[in-house]
């Protein structure tokens, strides 16, 4: 993963040094996400319920345009990641795997993130981009339902409860005037499986699960500053 993002981010000053024209700007934008993940839980194939997070959802991006058909982008994120599973099994006896019930978890985790990725297109109106992102999950939250009566949460910084990086790639359009859909999958599993709780129990063994989602972005590729001179094809 680290040689991944290493070999991206040497690729962008390498190219900025080869394209003389090459204009450099930054830009921010929000982001609205609708997620849900792949789950394999422990053989069993289950899926997630769709997740809206509106908040808390920021980016910041550095542009290099190398003319008005290629460019660069890195930059930092903030973003609330997660899924919701209506099927997670609560066994009374882990020796027994036949004795369960079922409730309703809900999943949450503020990442802090290093996108970098290509765009290519007409830069100032229609154009498509991919790249690659590595998070830090920095805020754990967890939410139980019986029923629709919620009957547990909590809140931890820097949990253990995750793996420590999470990372994916991510593929988006960017639209005339700000609008711009993007679509992301996580490499990562959200959970540590290997997590040992308070009562010695590994609440997510064998809980595998890839986030993905689709988000509405405003003004991701806008420069901040609409009086910079970011080059005659603009």
């Amino acid at each position: 993963m680290k040689a991944i993002l290493t070999s991206i981010i040497l690729t962008v000053l390498l190219a900025g040094s080869v394209f003389s024209q090459t204009k450099y700007y930054t830009t921010s934008g929000g982001e609205m996400i609708f997620s849900f993940a792949s789950i394999d839980d422990n053989g069993r194939s289950e899926s997630a319920v769709l997740r809206w997070s509106p908040w808390f959802n920021l980016q910041s991006m550095f542009n290099a345009d190398f003319n008005e058909h290629v460019g660069m982008f890195v930059g930092f994120s903030i973003k609330n990641i997660g899924f919701i599973y209506d099927q997670y099994r609560v066994y009374s006896d882990p020796e027994d795997l036949g004795s369960y019930t079922t409730v309703k978890k809900k999943f949450r985790s503020y990442n802090a993130g290093i996108p970098v990725g290509f765009k290519i297109g007409k830069l100032d109106k229609l154009f498509v981009y991919g790249g690659y992102e590595v998070e830090l999950p920095f805020n754990y939250k967890e939410k139980t339902f019986v029923g629709d009566k919620k009957e547990e949460k909590f809140n931890v910084w820097f949990s253990k409860r995750q793996e420590q990086f999470q990372h994916g790639f991510l593929l988006g359009i960017q639209f005339p005037y700000g609008a711009n859909l993007k679509f992301k999958y996580y490499l990562s599993n959200f959970h540590n499986m290997d997590y040992v709780d308070g009562n010695g129990l590994k609440p997510y063994a064998g809980l595998k699960s890839n986030v993905f989602y689709i988000s509405f972005n405003a003004d991701l590729f806008k420069p901040d500053n609409k009086n910079s001179d970011k080059g005659k094809y603009y």
